[in-house]
């Protein structure tokens, strides 16, 4: 099952507008809990991931072949590099906790399945893959900041070129 972030505000929305107290939401991937405070806010009481939430494809996204079970975020610009962007808005981070080493950096190898980021929406934690094989050459945002729908997270010299 594969949540979208239309499907997310739809959960929320009925969350806000019924009488429950708790919300209780486990799919093979995760599980979430979510509990009203006492001024009729949620607050989320766990999270747990039993499996990365992999980000769609872009449509138009330009990559040969890509490898099983990773996402194809990566599109051809005019140099010959490759964009590596995010196909839904939130927040970018470099590494996988605050004090982490990043997931890469400016001449850091990756292969087309790589964690190259992850990108926090509405609490949950989208990995980002690489999607081609190469070598980075350009972080175009800073870490900790918003990425809109679409932008340019990094760009990779493709293998071999």
């Amino acid at each position: 099952m594969k949540l979208t972030n239309d499907d997310v505000q739809d959960i929320l929305q009925l969350a806000n507008v019924s009488s429950f107290n708790e919300l209780n939401l486990q799919t093979s991937n995760f599980k979430l809990s979510l509990r009203r405070s006492g001024d009729g806010e949620w607050t989320q009481s766990s999270q747990l991931l039993s499996a990365p939430n992999l980000l769609e494809p872009l449509a138009g996204a330009s990559v040969a072949a890509s490898a099983p079970d990773t996402v194809k975020s990566t599109h051809a610009s005019v140099d010959g590099l490759f964009d590596v962007r995010t196909p839904l808005l939130g927040t970018f981070y470099r590494s996988p906790k605050p004090g982490s080493p990043p997931f890469v950096e400016v001449g850091s190898q990756v292969e087309k399945n790589t964690v190259v980021a992850i990108i926090e929406t509405m609490k949950l934690m989208n990995s980002v893959y690489a999607g081609i094989s190469g070598t980075v050459v350009e972080i175009c945002i800073d870490d900790a900041q918003f990425a809109d729908h679409d932008a340019v997270l990094m760009r990779i010299q493709p293998e071999g070129v």
